[in-house]
Parts: structure tokens; sequence; C-alpha cells
């Protein structure tokens, strides 16, 4: 299994947390970082006419957490440099959060998520020319081990183990 298809196998398996990423990044760039680069841009106003930014951005912030989609148009009609380095940056860090949980999703072993053993082992009659559809000892409901059998007649019972 080459890296590619390890690639394409762990982003199918992690598919729905990657869209539920996706709606979060949207969210939390509406929600918050319109109305952080709204404060932050006033702040830098504020601190050239002689204020203190911190002041300015702290009280800019709690009120424009309010009006996520006023801050929006704001930075839309007047910061938009800003807001798109921001949320460049944004999308850099959730890039590489999302990029880590690929690589953890990454299928360890080519032989994962496939079944080991399997009772569809034969077919088309294929298993009595070993086993015996009537008598011997029960290993299915239609198939049975003869015990009149030349060679080996070595039974290993696998069980499922129920606990709840």
């Amino acid at each position: 299994m080459g890296f590619f298809e390890k690639l394409r196998t762990s982003i199918r398996k992690i598919r729905i947390k990657l869209i539920a990423y996706g709606i979060i990044l949207l969210v939390v760039a509406v929600i918050g970082l319109a109305p952080f680069t709204v404060s932050f841009q006033n702040g830098i106003l504020a601190q050239e006419a002689g204020e203190d930014f911190w002041e300015t951005f702290f009280t800019q912030m709690f009120r424009n957490i309010q009006q996520p989609f006023t801050c929006l148009g704001e930075c839309f009609s007047n910061y938009l440099p800003a807001f798109l380095s921001a949320l460049k940056w944004y999308v850099i860090i959730f890039g590489i959060f999302a990029f880590v949980g690929i690589l953890k999703a990454l299928p360890k072993h080519e032989f994962e998520d496939i079944e080991n053993g399997s009772s569809d082992w034969s077919e088309n009659g294929e298993q009595y020319t070993v086993l015996n559809k009537n008598k011997g000892i029960i290993l299915a409901e239609k198939n049975r081990l003869p015990v009149d059998k030349r060679g080996n007649v070595n039974v290993l019972v696998v069980r499922r183990f129920w606990c709840w």
C-alpha cells in the first residue's frame, strides 16, 4: 500500500470529521476573527490618536463579539487587507491541525481494517473434501469435522466472548 493510498484511506476514514472541522473553521472566522480584526485595527487607530491600545481593543472586542456580521461587513469595507492577512494565518494554523489529524488517522499497516479470519473460506462445497456435513464434531451449522478421518483431527474452538 503506497503513501497516497494510505492518505486516501485516512481521509475517507475521517471525512465527516474534516467536514465538521471546515464548518467550525468558517463559524469561528465569522464569529471570532472578524471582531478580532476590527477591534485590533480600531486599537491601532486609537493608539495613533494617543489613547491606550489595550483598553480600546478590549472595549471594542466585547462589543464586536455581539455583532459578528456587522464586523464582517466592516472588515470587507474598511479592513480587507488586515482581515485577509489574519484569515491567512488562521487557515494555516487550522490546516496544520487538520494535517496532524490526517497523519494520525493513517493506517499503521496494510492489513488494517481487513478481516483476518472469515467464515467464507470456501465456496460451492469445497469444505466437504475436508469436512463432513452429516456426522462428526460440530464446527458450524452445516460443517462437521469427521472423527474417522486419517491425519490430524485436532480441533481449535474459537468462540466469541460477550461481556456486558
